[in-house]
């Protein structure tokens, strides 16, 4: 007897679960980051042009590819991509990039999802209280990452008893599938993700001035050097891509998951509006949420001399040194301070699940084995994998699998698939295929923009992506001498990986045709 597809349960499962996917790290660490060191508020410029002529569009051409492909029971890019374009042998091997991508995110982003419960728990016990200057703070962060010993831990390794528990729990939800897994912790860990943001958003909106003697430190001050625009930064072509490219990592598009997410979609099911209800609750969490807490409060605390600095740091340092030293700052700062952290690691758990889903989702649909095993083929896989990232983290490693994972397979892969949907499925299908079961219809204007403009767009992004930062990351430019063999081993094992889904898309076909032919 065939396996019976998963279903979500409900439309307002669906939308937690792919905003979930969107809502992570990146909003509340990665965003505040990029708009201050790109220009203020002239970054919000050329980052609402992405979203409406690149995110949005994407986002509606990823739920109906996914909802398409899941009605031909495949919930991954090879066999969507097959359903596709059925003439074409070789277009399912250009899925494997929508599984790859996925994969390679996962085996890193699970270990720094883990810092933010360690975090957490150190908030709560006063752990890190000792470290009372950013130095102090950095040195704890590297003797928790076991690159350092220092006198703040006693144990090798701090870190791994947190990814431990993280990877597990990341285990258990998918483990319980798609309704009763997935679904459920979103619809769980979505509004106390919206609940710990109010209350911190709050919290810095209401600080005063910490030194009387300093009254430009303030909240005012510190809203306007995020949202004040710089206009002259829009001559720069590293913003608009900064902009761009951060839609593409708020949004999770051009990653395969929401794809794999729609799969589990009927077919009467409204991709247009969901597809809006996800994107306006990401933009939300992000714009408001995001930008109200990490820059106004290091303004507040560190000044206009040092907060260029701080917010150039990078968004590890934001979140796990300057943020800590701000909470020691505060009234409550405990308080404070562990809902930081739980908030970071709730919205990095609604992300890596989604991250595990197409590996998942391939296994059961083109292998047709069920939901446990191929969970525990996976979890005993991904754990082997993650080593490396643990255990070689200053070594370049996560550098290596961040660039190739979460960075330019997202732009190819978006590129392939406007392509495919736009251009070989055809548009006046694809119009037909978006619209059905819709509420609402698109303006007609987005036809346009989506047969032109957003291929146009991703092919800029991908060029010029390749151009100041491909070119000089295969070369190793920016590698230090004594990292460049674990980059290499890095590149050597990304590779060996993308070769052996590619293999596993091959088999599963084989076996397809040997079945039709019994």
């Amino acid at each position: 007897m065939a396996r019976k597809r998963q279903t979500w349960g409900t439309r307002l499962g669906i939308i937690m679960a792919v905003a979930g996917s969107a809502i992570g790290l990146g909003n509340f660490l990665r965003f505040p980051v990029q708009a201050a060191s790109n220009g203020g508020g002239a970054f919000m410029i050329p980052y609402f042009i992405s979203l409406f002529l690149l995110g949005i569009p994407l986002m509606w051409i990823e739920w109906t590819l996914g909802r398409f492909g899941g009605g031909f029971e495949h919930g991954t890019a090879p066999g969507i991509f097959h359903t596709m374009w059925q003439k074409n042998r070789f277009i399912k091997y250009f899925g494997v990039i929508g599984i790859f991508g996925p994969f390679i995110i996962f085996i890193y982003y699970s270990y720094i999802e883990s810092w933010t419960l360690a975090y957490s728990f150190f908030a709560l016990t006063g752990k890190y209280a000792p470290a009372t200057t950013e130095g102090a703070m950095q040195s704890f962060l590297r003797g928790f990452q076991g690159l350092e010993s220092n006198s703040f831990f006693s144990v090798p390794l701090p870190a791994y008893p947190f990814f431990l528990i993280t990877f597990f729990a990341n285990m258990a939800v998918i483990y319980y599938g798609i309704r009763g897994g997935i679904e459920k912790l979103c619809k769980i860990a979505m509004p106390l993700i919206f609940i710990c943001g109010i209350i911190l958003m709050i919290r810095v909106l209401t600080l005063g001035a910490p030194d009387p003697a300093k009254p430009s430190w303030n909240l005012i001050n510190g809203l306007g050097f995020l949202w004040n625009p710089d206009f002259s930064a829009l001559k720069s072509a590293k913003v608009w891509l900064a902009a761009a490219g951060q839609i593409f990592f708020t949004l999770s598009v051009g990653i395969g998951v929401i794809l794999t997410y729609a799969s589990y979609l009927s077919k009467g099911d409204d991709v247009v509006l969901s597809g809006l209800s996800a994107v306006g609750t990401n933009e939300m969490t992000e714009v408001v949420l995001g930008g109200s807490i990490i820059i106004p409060a290091a303004f507040i605390f560190f000044g206009p001399g040092q907060i260029e600095a701080v917010a150039k740091s990078g968004a590890f340092n934001l979140g796990f040194v300057t943020m800590p030293l701000i909470f020691s700052k505060m009234i409550w700062g405990v308080f404070f301070g562990c809902l930081w952290f739980l908030l970071l690691f709730l919205a990095g758990i609604t992300s890596s699940v989604s991250l595990a889903q197409p590996t998942i989702a391939f296994l059961e649909d083109e292998f047709d084995i069920t939901r446990k095993r191929a969970v525990t083929i996976f979890g005993i896989i991904s754990f082997m994998l993650c080593q490396p990232a643990i255990f070689f983290l200053g070594k370049g490693v996560v550098n290596e699998l961040d660039f190739w994972g979460g960075t330019f397979c997202l732009v190819l892969f978006a590129t392939i698939e406007t392509i495919l949907f736009v251009w070989v499925f055809g548009m006046e299908k694809a119009w037909k295929e978006i619209h059905h079961g819709a509420d609402m219809e698109i303006p007609v204007f987005y036809k346009f923009v989506i047969k032109y403009i957003t291929p146009l767009f991703l092919f800029l992004i991908l060029g010029f992506w390749f151009y100041q930062e491909g070119v000089p990351t295969i070369l190793m430019k920016n590698v230090a001498e004594a990292d460049r063999p674990f980059v290499l081993a890095t590149r050597v094992f990304l590779l060996m990986i993308f070769m052996a889904l590619a293999v596993m898309v091959k088999i599963a076909w084989s076996r397809k045709r040997k079945r039709r032919k019994t």
